[in-house]
């Protein structure tokens, strides 16, 4: 399951998490994220346990989403720690997604 992120909760749940973390920065109206959505999903249950898979909406969250220079959704940022590992703007193929998280565990 993927996990939901705010600005109230961003630093806790993925600066402070012992294992990689996708982000999925995405917006309710954005076609592409809806259509990313399954594939993310996916990810959540394969990597169960030594990956943690998130979401956060851009909308709600505009401080963040410009932290991280995103400018198009959905983008998706591996991070470790507060460490940005990698970044994909735009759908993606799961195995470019697994890759990245592969790359960081």
């Amino acid at each position: 399951m993927t996990a939901v992120l705010t600005e109230d909760n961003f630093e806790k749940e993925v600066y402070e998490a012992d294992q990689p973390v996708l982000v999925d920065f995405y917006a309710d109206w954005c076609g592409p994220c809806k259509a990313m959505s399954p594939v993310v999903e996916a990810l959540a249950e394969e990597y169960d346990g030594r990956a943690k898979i998130a979401r956060i909406n851009v909308d709600e969250s505009q401080d963040i989403a410009i932290r991280y220079g995103v400018m198009s959704i959905p983008t998706f940022i591996v991070f470790k720690g507060s460490q940005v590992m990698s970044k994909m703007v735009g759908m993606q193929d799961k195995k470019i997604l697994a890759g990245a998280l592969d790359a960081a565990l």
